[in-house]
This record gives structure tokens, sequence and C-alpha cells, in this order.
């Protein structure tokens, strides 16, 4: 094995690596995302988390964020809970940020 292949199998690696961490960061965000959504929409408990749930499993929908958007603002506009687009993909960026702290300090 010469010194390309043990870096290229290095670099390999590596990519799994962040693009498992990016998955894991954002089922964590959206998991956090449904906790908030659940108590903006009067949810507690286990309500709460099986909401939290179903968030999470709306980002199967299609890639991007826009799914997770999609569903939480569909559930403010059913239950008229007021808030904005930019207040919720504000808080979708915060618990972004969050969850990639939460994992940092799992490690």
């Amino acid at each position: 094995m010469t010194t390309f292949d043990s870096r290229e199998r290095a670099m390999e690696a590596m990519f799994v690596h962040d693009e498992e961490m990016k998955f894991f960061a954002y089922a964590r965000r959206n998991r956090l995302l449904g906790l908030w959504a659940a108590e903006k929409l009067g949810k507690q408990g286990v309500e709460a988390e099986a909401y939290a749930k179903s968030v999470v499993m709306a980002d199967f929908e299609e890639e991007g964020d826009n799914d997770v958007f999609r569903k939480v603002r569909r559930d403010f506009d059913d239950a008229q809970v007021q808030l904005s687009d930019h207040q919720i993909r504000r808080t979708m960026d915060e618990l972004l940020a969050t969850a990639v702290d939460q994992i940092k300090a799992e490690r």
C-alpha cells in the first residue's frame, strides 16, 4: 500500500465521519425544534415527545430543511400560533448550533 492509498482511505474515513456527525446534528436539532414547537403548541410530556419525533421524521421527506420548516409552519398555522417564518428559521439555526455543541460535549 502506498502513502497515497493510505491518505485516500483516511480522507474517505474522515468524510464518512463528518457526514455521520452532520446527520446526528440535524436529527438532534429537529428533536430540539420539535420540543420547542410542542411547547408553543401547548403539548407536554409524552405528547411533546411524540410531536418531537414527528418533526424528526418529517426531515426524511426531502433533502434540506424545507420539509421540517413546512411541518412546523403548518402546525403553527393550524393552531394559530403567531410566529413568523423568520422566527422559526432563526430558532432552527440556533438549535442546530446547540445540537452541534451537545454532540461535541458528548465526545
